[in-house]
């Protein structure tokens, strides 16, 4: 199980692993972690960067290094890792990398009442998204590809993204043909369903089973 942290939103964890490099201003933080894409790491609110930093400051884990002025621009303050700092950061990684979590991702979130609509136009959808699926996961392939100066170790988050990301390009692919080539279970009923407006009896036995008694 997940700890309780006093500071839990991801962004914390984003600031200190950026933070560990050396001291840097807020500002310098956000340029800095945008630039290595951490916005795509984790779900990153960045109208919440100062009061993350603020509680990270609040519990110990950074600590105000100075301040510096650029120019004509307002004063700003420079942090810097504590070592109960590092020590959380050590942590939650260990605990995000042991700890398994379910993320129930959007797409779940669709296919669990798939239902609503008619199988041929969940084909249709379908297609859509494997369509862009196949194109991003070749770009982003590529791209990975052109990396060759960077070790890997500091790209194995983007590799382990595509890799769950061609898992469910295959997922898809041999959903679609099964509706595509009448092999789905249940295919009948669905399409049934659909087509007359009466729910077949069989569907509606199974939709009371987990109805709340009265």
């Amino acid at each position: 199980m997940a700890k309780r942290r006093k500071v839990s939103n991801l962004l914390g964890l984003a600031v200190l692993s950026t933070v560990s490099a050396r001291p840097m201003h807020p500002y310098e933080m956000a340029a800095l972690m945008r630039a290595r894409g951490k916005d795509r790491d984790m779900d990153i609110k960045w109208g919440s960067l100062y009061t993350v930093v603020g509680n990270l400051e609040k519990h110990g884990f950074l600590a105000v290094e100075g301040s510096v002025r650029e120019g004509a621009r307002p004063e700003r303050t420079v942090y810097r890792i504590t070592d109960a700092g590092m020590r959380e950061l050590a942590d939650w990684v260990r605990e995000l990398i042991t700890v398994p979590e379910r993320d129930v991702p959007r797409f779940e979130a669709g296919l669990s009442v798939l239902g609503a609509l008619a199988p041929d136009e969940v084909a249709e959808l379908l297609r859509r998204r494997l369509d862009a699926m196949e194109r991003q996961i070749a770009d982003d392939q590529a791209a990975l590809a052109a990396e060759t100066e960077v070790p890997r170790i500091f790209l194995i988050e983007e590799e382990y993204d595509l890799a769950i990301r061609r898992a469910e390009a295959a997922w898809v692919r041999g959903f679609l043909a099964e509706i595509e080539d009448g092999t789905l279970p249940g295919l009948d009923l669905w399409r049934a369903y659909h087509e007359t407006g009466e729910m077949p009896p069989e569907i509606a036995e199974l939709a009371e089973r987990g109805a709340p008694e009265t």
